[in-house]
């Protein structure tokens, strides 16, 4: 949270705009995303923009505070639940975006859903990361379907490599043959966390995506994501156990993307 009232502060202090807050939101807890959430829709008269943008990568084998896999519940799970609890406030504030990051490495993903939290197979922490940046993707194009007619749209992207500390967990910080032979080439190959950030802020502003939806962008360029990924039967399914997960059911009777959260 430091550094991000820092972040805050910083924004405040250079646009001369007092309206930018720092919130605490944690990814790995689902009573931290509907606290959030509810803060949210309790303060803010709009919301324009949701920016699904944390993430964890090829962390060990941890498990979120409510038991999921990690990275599959931090870089998805909490986003999901996270946009379908503001999809009322995004809704009445139509037209409004749903910007979701996903990575290039969701074409080496896989959805398991024999076994979705890595719990009967051997742990392979690149695979589940892949896995869930493909659910992302898989989840844009569901929830764009969902929104049709609404007013929102929802895109996936990929922001490129960028020079922040994501990476932590590779190894490539404590090992001394990367740090000192592949270091300088891999410093000079990434994006600034600024220039990583344009990708998204295109997304979410560019007038000539006004009404574009369940598209997936390499960087300011639509391209086409993996073939699992544009898989309708994968993405519904996905839908589905997800909202088991995470304690969101289908009303009965609703239109599509319409739920109740279960208590």
């Amino acid at each position: 949270m430091e550094k991000c009232e820092a972040a805050a502060k910083d924004i405040r202090r250079e646009t001369l705009n007092h309206h930018v807050h720092a919130r605490h939101l944690d990814l790995a807890s689902l009573k931290s995303v509907r606290e959030f959430a509810s803060k949210i829709i309790e303060e803010e008269e709009r919301l324009d923009v949701l920016v699904n943008n944390a993430a964890v990568m090829r962390c060990p084998h941890w498990t979120t505070e409510d038991g999921f896999e990690m990275q599959f519940g931090v870089n998805y799970l909490g986003h999901f639940l996270l946009t379908n609890l503001l999809l009322d406030k995004l809704k009445a504030s139509a037209p409004s975006r749903v910007i979701n990051l996903s990575s290039l490495a969701h074409v080496a993903g896989h959805m398991d859903f024999d076994d979705l939290n890595w719990q009967t197979r051997t742990y392979n922490t690149k695979a589940a990361y892949c896995q869930s940046k493909l659910a992302v993707v898989l989840f844009t194009k569901e929830l764009s379907r969902r929104l049709q007619g609404s007013g929102v749209t929802a895109n996936a992207l990929h922001p490129g490599v960028a020079r922040t500390e994501l990476g932590r967990h590779t190894g490539m910080h404590s090992s001394t043959f990367s740090n000192f032979t592949l270091g300088p080439i891999f410093w000079l190959l990434v994006k600034s966390p600024q220039l990583a950030a344009q990708p998204s802020t295109y997304l979410a502003v560019a007038e000539e995506l006004r009404g574009i939806s369940g598209k997936y962008f390499d960087g300011l360029r639509e391209k086409a994501p993996a073939p699992e990924a544009e898989d309708e039967e994968v993405a519904r399914r996905l839908w589905a156990e997800s909202a088991r997960l995470v304690g969101l059911e289908t009303s009965r009777g609703s239109s599509a993307g319409e739920q109740s959260l279960s208590r």
